[in-house]
């Protein structure tokens, strides 16, 4: 779970300049003040990383050059459509990282891969399918919409479908792991002794 919250974390730094541009433009609708700063914020959070002597990662860099590129493009445009098409991005990113068979593994305690890793496997790979159809979803909504009610929309969908997808693939693992573990200690002989757990 740890792990988890980690990854969600980091997914969250990653897109830290376009959620800081929507909020800036939501309360001042200067897309180009909204588009400069969430520029700005994006190189600052590299330059952190550099200063830190941290390394940077794929992600972090794959980040930062869509927020300057949808960002010059939403500046020469004054269209703010191409910010809020960036989340897509990364969710299509994110989904063909997710299509690796066993990612979930990583997020899962030992016992969860004894008892299921076939159905962690079809887990990871449903968590694909989302970020394929969020990203998707994102672009429609993003191309017909002003930007608050795309905002709304997205959060909204955002939070709750990934709540779902974890308590759906939370649910169907630990009913199967217990189903699963319940049969194993009954094939055991009488004498053996008890599975840990």
């Amino acid at each position: 779970m740890k792990n988890l919250f980690e990854a969600g974390k980091l997914l969250l730094l990653d897109m830290a300049a376009t959620l800081f541009f929507l909020v800036l433009y939501l309360l001042t609708h200067n897309v180009t003040l909204s588009v400069v700063l969430g520029m700005v914020l994006g190189m600052a959070q590299i330059g952190w990383q550099f200063a830190r002597r941290k390394p940077i990662d794929t992600m972090q860099w794959m980040s930062l050059f869509l927020v300057l590129g949808a960002g010059t493009v939403t500046l020469l445009t004054n269209d703010p459509r191409f910010m809020m098409i960036k989340p897509s991005v990364i969710y299509i990113i994110v989904g063909v990282v997710m299509l690796k068979r066993g990612w979930m593994n990583r997020y899962l305690p030992p016992i969860a891969i004894e008892l299921v890793p076939d159905i962690a496997v079809i887990v990871g790979y449903a968590w694909s399918g989302l970020m394929f159809f969020s990203a998707a979803l994102n672009v429609i909504v993003a191309l017909n919409v002003d930007v608050g009610t795309w905002s709304m929309t997205m959060s909204v969908y955002g939070i709750v479908s990934k709540v779902l997808m974890f308590l759906i693939g939370y649910t169907a693992m630990r009913t199967i792991g217990v189903a699963r573990k319940r049969r194993l200690a009954g094939d055991r002989p009488r004498d053996a002794a008890p599975m840990p757990g």
